[in-house]
């Protein structure tokens, strides 16, 4: 393909995306599939310049006028993104064979202007416009750094040692003989990070394969390990979605006592079976109804559950850029009401003197400071656990639980891109009192 029709390819791909609630990589997966003609190279250059636009889709929309169309925001990459002249523009805009069509008037006058004036402080944060009070408010004089981190390319592949199976010593030696080179990360003691380009296909490696591994950023094996599991407890997994935490829950319990895992879609729980097989491990799958019931038998019995809420998922954002702006105030305001009434239905569960655990991986504080606030007026019952004491029993470096003590808030704790380097996470414990 010619780099103009890599350039069509990609504002058609960005329509799609906008078009639909699929992710992005699903969307240039398909793209692929459906167009055999174009190369690796072809696609790895049509998948940069997507995700190029859309980490960086506030500032084009206003450099280029208001329009959000995938042609539209293709040009103005090249000019704010590439630093490429209006000539070079217009060149790969000939409309020969298969590039794009000519520069309309318009077009060129937007390019033109298009470095002019200061940006709005919304627009150089590259975050959604709603979003940015939050953070001001959130991180203060931090939170331009925040956002930037937040939304910057590329970030890392954690995967998390299942240690049931294997040491992190020998998971080691199994990457590097596949040719990678891992290192240990900085606060799970079970975590290994990979930061090779392109990113390897882990799935199809011996040591996904046999269960010695699994893809799991450090801040969500941060949260799971703070849960407190420990062998011979009884733990739900109260909205278990893919898995993830529910498999690192059961590698706390050491595969000993009661691990259930509840969701609202049989699909997701369906798909937690293999990937509990492949690891060792056994969990009772519960499907709740939409109201959440279906495991009231466990009322006051339960030692600790676990609420990782459904949320914006804007703690992702350098993952899923698209999610971005995608989401709107109404929806945040929607998942605030559920998250409230989920963490009430769930806390039935909880015994005396066990521990709930709320969960977001959310950077919003209306999902997550809100969200617990309102919990506690309504729940006096249930008493803040400090993050510092929940550290002393976590299966984290000594060095790394320190530097997490410091980053709490009393019982809450909040992790994110800049602050942590894992992915945006909020946590906060309690205890049902006695």
């Amino acid at each position: 393909m010619t780099p103009a029709a890599r350039l069509a390819a990609a504002a058609s791909i960005l329509d799609s995306i906008a078009q639909g609630r699929q992710p992005a990589e699903s969307v240039l997966k398909a793209w692929g599939v459906a167009n055999r003609f174009a190369g690796s190279k072809d696609r790895r250059a049509i998948a940069d310049r997507v995700y190029k636009v859309l980490r960086a889709r506030g500032r084009l929309v206003w450099a280029m006028g208001g329009r959000e169309d995938g042609r539209a925001l293709v040009i103005g990459s090249l000019s704010l993104i590439d630093g490429l002249s209006l000539e070079e523009i217009e060149a790969l805009h000939s409309g020969d064979g298969y590039s794009p069509r000519p520069l309309s008037k318009q077009e060129r006058s937007r390019l033109t202007a298009a470095g002019e004036g200061e940006l709005p402080g919304w627009v150089a944060s590259g975050l959604p416009e709603f979003a940015v009070e939050d953070f001001k408010a959130t991180y203060a004089d931090r939170w331009a750094e925040e956002a930037r981190e937040l939304m910057a390319p590329r970030a890392p592949i954690d995967l998390r040692v299942n240690g049931l199976l294997a040491t992190v010593h020998e998971v080691e030696g199994e990457l590097r003989e596949a040719g990678l080179s891992p290192e240990p990360t900085p606060y799970s003691t079970f975590g290994l990070r990979l930061a090779s380009e392109p990113p390897p296909n882990v799935q199809a490696l011996e040591a996904f394969k046999a269960g010695h591994i699994e893809i799991q950023d450090e801040g969500s094996q941060i949260v799971s390990w703070l849960a407190g599991a420990q062998p011979g407890l009884t733990v739900v997994d109260y909205c278990a979605g893919g898995g993830g935490k529910t498999l690192a829950l059961a590698q706390a319990m050491q595969a000993q006592g009661t691990l259930v895992a509840c969701d609202v879609v049989q699909k997701r729980l369906d798909n937690i079976r293999p990937r509990l097989t492949r690891a060792g491990v056994a969990a009772d799958l519960c499907l709740l109804g939409q109201n959440g019931g279906g495991i009231e038998d466990l009322n006051g019995q339960v030692d600790i559950v676990f609420v990782d809420a459904p949320c914006s998922g804007s703690g992702t954002w350098r993952r899923r850029p698209e999610d971005a702006w995608r989401l709107t105030p109404e929806e945040v305001e929607r998942l605030h009401a559920l998250q409230v009434r989920i963490l009430s239905q769930a806390s039935q569960l909880v015994k005396p003197g066990g521990r709930l655990v709320y969960v977001t991986c959310s950077m919003l504080s209306r999902e997550n400071e809100a969200s617990v606030a309102a919990f506690e007026a309504a729940h006096p019952e249930f008493t803040p656990v400090s993050v510092a004491s929940a550290l002393s029993d976590a299966a984290l470096n000594s060095e790394g639980a320190a530097m997490l003590a410091a980053k709490a808030d009393g019982h809450r704790l909040r992790l994110s891109p800049a602050s942590t380097n894992t992915d945006g996470f909020f946590v906060a414990l309690y205890e049902r009192a006695s």
